[in-house]
Order: structure tokens, then C-alpha cells, then sequence
């Protein structure tokens, strides 16, 4: 019995060590490659590390242009989710109606729609209302289609949010909106910062609603300018193009490091109410 047990253990650690194995070894390739001036598709150390393929890569057309276009959109996109997003999931999380569940449950549907089921409906109503090749259209596009999940995710997070609180101030004389914004957000800011690092990250990584929604190549982002690292023949700069993984991966760890710090404490509520 225990040698079974000793069997079973590690035989469930091997599959562990062999899939973690699987995740490391891309991540090592860029890093590898990137430092590495004939890089190819295998993992080596590099013999003489560089920084020329980063010195390739750092210029306006390539790198600088694409990257600030990238934050354009998909923080404009972002913020926008979570505007929309919060007045959405407030009255599903304070007001317990019969259509509350049926809507929810559209809400959920369409979080697991493809977008590539309604991309050709959406260019052809782009293209109606001249919104094609445009930044604002395509932000409020790429907002759209983030709300459903941002919509659950976020009052997943109100509903953790003790109404009481807002009773207390609804006595005093405080609106809905005034005990939304005094109250409800300052307490449910971590929750907040969880569904915007998910909405961005999912934005950052959009290659195809950019791809098709935006024609003029100074108004690409950094996730459809990779493409261009990939020619119609031969093969591209894998150094170069690991460079550029890193260099494109910058903003989202960025945006992370910053908010971590403020996700330790979630919801500390034990204070708010006396017992």
C-alpha cells in the first residue's frame, strides 16, 4: 500500500516536472534568442550575447509607434469596459429583479462567443457608418466585446460589498450614485484592479479585431505589427522577433507591478461594520 502510494506521488510529480518543462522552455527561447544575432528555432545559450537585435527593433516604425498605438486602444478600450462595466453590474448586485437572472445568464453567453462569428456583420456596419481604420470606432468595438466578462467579473466583486453600508448612507440622504461612488468603488478597488489587468491583457494580445478593423499601418498596434516579423518568404529574424516579444510583454508586467501591491488587502471589510 505505501509503495503504491510512493508510485502514485511520484509518478503525478513527473507529469507535473514535464508539464512545467513544457511552459519554461518557450519563455527561455525568447529569452535566449533575444540576446543571440543567429538565433534560430532551437534553445541554446547564446555564444556571444548582444543587444543588436534589441538595437534593430527600437525605432519609430517598428517598436515606438506601434507600442504607444497598442496603449491608445487598449487603454482606452479598458477604461471604458470598466466604466460600463461598473454601472452595469451595480443595479444586478443591489436590485433583485425576475430579469436578473435571464440577463446574467445572456451575459454568460456571450462571454464564450467567438469573435470571429460577428466580425463580418461588424465590418459591414463599420463600413456603413465610416468607422473602419478609425481608433475611437475600434476602441469602442474592442470595449464591447471585453463587457460581457468584465460585467460578471465585476459584480462578482460588488456582491462582496455589504449593502449595509450603503443603507447607512442612503439614511443620511446619499443617491445611489453618490453611495456608488463614495462607498461601493473605494472598498471594491482591488476588484476593480483585477477586472482591468484582465480586460487589458485580453486587449494587449488582440490580434485579430485590430487586423481587420484598422487599414493604415501607422495606426496599428504592437500585437498586428508583429506580423510583420513574418514574411511571404523566407524565414524572419527569430532574434529580432524574440526582442520584440519582450519589449511587446513590457506594458502588461508593467501594469501588474503596479497594481500587485494593491491586491494583498482584497477585501478587508472586517473594519466596516461594527459587530
Amino acid at each position: 500500500m505505501i509503495a503504491r502510494d510512493r508510485i502514485s506521488k511520484l509518478t503525478a510529480n513527473l507529469i507535473l516536472l514535464a508539464l512545467g518543462i513544457l511552459f519554461v522552455l518557450p519563455l527561455l527561447w525568447v529569452l535566449f534568442a533575444s540576446v543571440n544575432r543567429t538565433a534560430g528555432l532551437r534553445v541554446e545559450l547564446p555564444t556571444s550575447p548582444t543587444f543588436a537585435n534589441f538595437k534593430a527593433v527600437l525605432n519609430t516604425t517598428t517598436t515606438y509607434r506601434p507600442v504607444l498605438n497598442g496603449l491608445v486602444l487598449c487603454g482606452g478600450a479598458a477604461l471604458l469596459t470598466m466604466v460600463c462595466a461598473v454601472l452595469a453590474a451595480y443595479p444586478l448586485s443591489r436590485f433583485k429583479t425576475k430579469f436578473n437572472r435571464p440577463f446574467l445568464l445572456t451575459v454568460l453567453f456571450c462571454t464564450g462567443l467567438p469573435i470571429t462569428a460577428v466580425m463580418v456583420p461588424v465590418y459591414g456596419l463599420f463600413v456603413q457608418l465610416n468607422l473602419v481604420d478609425t481608433l475611437g470606432g475600434t476602441i469602442m468595438f474592442m470595449a464591447t466585446s471585453s463587457l460581457p466578462f468584465a460585467i460578471w467579473l465585476t459584480k462578482t466583486f460588488m456582491d462582496g460589498v455589504p449593502i449595509s453600508l450603503e443603507e447607512a448612507a442612503w439614511v443620511d440622504g446619499a443617491s445611489n450614485m453618490k453611495a456608488l461612488r463614495r462607498i461601493v468603488l473605494p472598498l471594491m478597488w482591488p476588484g476593480i484592479a483585477v477586472v482591468l489587468i484582465f480586460t487589458f491583457i485580453g486587449m494587449w494580445g488582440n490580434f485579430f479585431v485590430p487586423f481587420m478593423l484598422l487599414l493604415s499601418p501607422e495606426r496599428l498596434p504592437a500585437s498586428v505589427s508583429i506580423f510583420t516579423f513574418f514574411g511571404q518568404y523566407g524565414e524572419p529574424n527569430y532574434g529580432q522577433l524574440a526582442a520584440y516579444s519582450l519589449i511587446y510583454t513590457t506594458p502588461v508586467l508593467l501594469l501588474y507591478l503596479l497594481l500587485s501591491r494593491k491586491l494583498g488587502g482584497a477585501f478587508a471589510l472586517g473594519g466596516a461594520i461594527k459587530g
